[in-house]
């Protein structure tokens, strides 16, 4: 169900889902893009608990800013939407932008994240210098589904390259890595393994070592980047797994293999 609300003066679009129990799920998008390429994971969850999809503030049917809002200022909107939705407590979903968002709500005000998901969590050495995580974003444009590109194009063009450029420029900037290791939360990391944004397998391997036990790293072979739109079954059955505390996430057949966990 399509709805709006108020959120710092300005209206914010959102998606819920009727039925379901237990604490919302709530999908946090990427950068320059709406949360519409959110919906196929979304509606698989559905079934089970309340979902919510919010456009952030600037992007999609919501309203537009005069400037483009960072990371923090998201991070803060999105609380809001959160306090204006009567949820206390919520697992938040984040793809690629959406991940340092969640691990911001995360690191300021862990008691209104219950669990935290964090699906190609962009940003931070791996995607440095700029030219370096430009060149990887072009390569994973060749990578996504093709059926990506009449759901993102629009919401690309609307956006504005210019403001696509310096939001992608503080991404990159974003210490992902540092934060995650440092999560207060029960947390899932989610990697494409044909993601051009994220680390070797080897630098993932080194980097789970030193992951607290609270930390969960899968990886979904054949995914890109935008893992949420392209591979929404292996997504969702993960998700719905690792919430209901299975102990056995990885998935050989369907090509979702266990890095660091359960």
């Amino acid at each position: 169900m399509d709805e709006h609300l108020f959120v710092q003066g300005r209206s914010i679009h959102y998606r819920r889902s009727l039925g379901g129990s237990g604490l919302p799920i709530v999908h946090v998008h990427g950068f320059g893009i709406s949360g519409t390429y959110l919906m196929p994971t979304a509606r698989l969850l559905a079934d089970d608990r309340v979902n919510v999809v919010p456009d952030l503030p600037g992007y999609g049917r919501s309203e537009r800013r005069d400037h483009v809002l960072g990371i923090p200022a998201l991070a803060e909107a999105l609380v809001a939407m959160l306090d204006q939705l009567r949820v206390d407590r919520a697992v938040l979903v984040g793809n690629s932008m959406g991940c340092p968002i969640g691990l911001e709500v995360a690191h300021a005000m862990p008691d209104r994240v219950h669990r935290l998901v964090l699906v190609s969590p962009a940003g931070g050495l791996q995607n440095q210098p700029l030219r370096r995580g430009l060149g990887q974003l072009a390569l994973d444009v060749v990578r996504e589904s093709p059926r990506m590109i009449p759901v993102a194009l629009p919401d690309y063009l609307r956006f504005g390259p210019l403001n696509g450029l310096r939001l992608f420029h503080e991404l990159t900037r974003f210490p992902s890595l540092e934060r995650l290791l440092h999560t207060p939360v029960p947390t899932l990391a989610v990697l494409g393994g044909r993601d051009p944004l994220m680390p070797s397998p080897r630098r993932v391997r080194e980097v789970g070592q030193l992951m607290p036990d609270h930390v969960t790293v899968v990886q979904i072979e054949q995914a890109a980047h935008a893992i949420n739109f392209s591979h929404p079954s292996e997504l969702a059955d993960v998700i719905t797994c690792w919430l209901d505390g299975r102990e056995h996430i990885a998935r050989p057949s369907t090509g979702v293999r266990l890095i660091r966990g359960q």
